[in-house]
């Protein structure tokens, strides 16, 4: 069945705190209107997440049948792999600033270009690998703004382990977590091999241990967007 299609239109601002454009790719629902309040759910991997992950096309589906509410879609796209490491990695050089872009620059930019609730709770972040990585990092530094966050298969060092180990407004976010178990020999963009799998239940086991809600599911699967494309029905449906 086809659906009344969204629009994705394609927005550039300038950051301050990464002295550069960025694109962002825009997803509105086909029945878009200034007159109602919508949530917002911004997407690192921006491009990926619209082309591989056929997001906007889920989001037409469950809109159009009202299993989800109403939602706007960010897409951040990365310039290429150097440029995603520098910003998704806990250690990459531009880490923390592409952190303080999203909070402090790309929110408010949001709440004033669009009809948003401009409160935590409706607000979440999604990513895949390293984007699920820096999701996770921003929404532990900033709940206040985050208060939702969607992980497919985050990449899991020492920093990140800490990081959710010291947090402790545990109540205002919400988390859904999927790693796949055949993520053991993952390539990494630095030309290495890790295991994901394993850092991932420890990070599953420090969340569970705290009383955030949260969502933990193991799949059966690799690092691909063969299995997040369609992880993401039940991810929207949870969240939204």
């Amino acid at each position: 069945m086809e659906f009344p299609k969204g629009t994705i239109k394609e927005l550039t601002f300038h950051s301050k705190e990464l002295g550069e454009d960025i694109l962002l790719l825009v997803y509105l629902p086909a029945n878009f209107s200034p007159l109602y309040k919508y949530s917002l759910l911004i997407a690192q991997d921006g491009r990926d997440y619209f082309q591989l992950g056929r997001i906007g096309r889920l989001a037409d589906e469950f809109l159009y049948n009202r299993e989800i509410e109403n939602l706007i879609i960010v897409g951040v796209p990365y310039k290429d792999v150097a440029d995603r490491r520098r910003k998704y990695h806990p250690n990459g050089d531009q880490n923390e600033q592409y952190i303080r872009f999203l909070a402090h620059e790309l929110v408010p930019f949001l709440d004033t270009e669009f009809p948003t609730y401009q409160m935590g709770t409706t607000r979440a972040l999604i990513g895949d690998s390293l984007g699920a990585t820096v999701s996770l990092i921003t929404a532990i530094q900033y709940p206040h703004t985050f208060g939702k966050v969607l992980l497919q298969s985050p990449y899991v060092n020492q920093k990140v382990l800490g990081l959710v180990e010291n947090f402790t407004d545990t109540q205002l976010l919400e988390i859904y977590h999927v790693i796949g178990t055949h993520e053991t020999e993952v390539p990494t963009t630095d030309g290495q091999v890790k295991n994901f799998l394993r850092p991932n239940r420890e990070l599953s086991k420090i969340i569970s241990d705290k009383p955030f809600t949260y969502f933990y599911e193991e799949f059966n699967g690799d690092h691909t967007w063969t299995y997040w494309q369609p992880d993401l029905r039940r991810a929207l449906k949870m969240f939204f």
